[in-house]
């Protein structure tokens, strides 16, 4: 790229979030990635660094609204112009309803859409003087089918799916892509091996999905041309039942 550039990746963890982000900082993208805990982050940017890449980390809580106007503003202003954005928060959890509290059910919201409006508000701000950007909210099974006991994560799925709407409908005519793709099917994750293991045998067979793969499929979002632009795109092993 002939100019410096930034991907920022709200979320970035160590499986799809990470991945996502190493995939465009192999395309000469400055890797802006974020958790609420900086520290975790160290093994990702040296990670992308010893590749040749750039990445800066930034301990920042998504669910805050004056932490996350001070990110993108640090971002724009120390780093480079926001060329990607990606909001990978999971926050999925389940409880019967009536044991659901209050509490739970709020942070599952603030953290699976609040905070993706709050990324989505400040960087168009930055991207339509520019007309042109690239927005990505990852999305789940929950986002389209409200499964038992997860009356909090479907609900806060569903809201970032009508948000990614919103959003592609206002900024799409004004350059920028908004996309939503969906994630349905286990991720190879530590987690999932440790509490699925019958699943997780299934990996050499194309049963679960591969976060690189995954990370693909974001990049190819991103070039699309503006006369075919996707706005959903769902991602599933073969085996999956949907």
């Amino acid at each position: 790229m002939a100019e410096r550039q930034a991907v920022l990746v709200i979320g970035a963890g160590d499986a799809t979030g990470g991945a996502i982000a190493k995939r465009f900082a192999r395309e000469g993208y400055e890797a802006c990635v974020v958790r609420r805990n900086a520290d975790k982050l160290a093994p990702l940017v040296e990670e992308i660094h010893a590749a040749g890449g750039k990445a800066h980390a930034f301990g920042v809580d998504a669910r805050k609204e004056d932490e996350m106007i001070a990110l993108i503003d640090q971002i724009e202003t120390d780093v480079a112009p926001i060329e990607v954005a990606v909001f990978n928060i999971g926050a999925n959890v389940n409880f019967p309803i009536t044991e659901m509290t209050s509490r739970v059910y709020f942070k599952v919201w603030e953290m699976a859409s609040f905070a993706g409006f709050l990324m989505g508000r400040e960087v168009a701000k930055k991207m339509l003087p520019r007309e042109r950007g690239t927005m990505l909210f990852t999305g789940a099974t929950a986002s389209v089918r409200g499964g038992a006991g997860f009356s909090a994560f479907a609900g806060a799925k569903h809201a970032l799916r009508a948000l990614a709407q919103s959003l592609a409908r206002e900024l799409g005519p004004k350059g920028i892509h908004v996309a939503h793709p969906i994630i349905d099917g286990a991720i190879d994750t530590e987690w999932i091996a440790e509490n699925f293991p019958e699943r997780y045998a299934l990996k050499d067979q194309g049963g679960i999905l591969n976060p690189d793969h995954i990370a693909d499929a974001y990049w190819m979002l991103h070039c699309q041309p503006k006369d075919a632009w996707t706005h959903e795109l769902d991602l599933r092993p073969w085996m999956e039942t949907f």
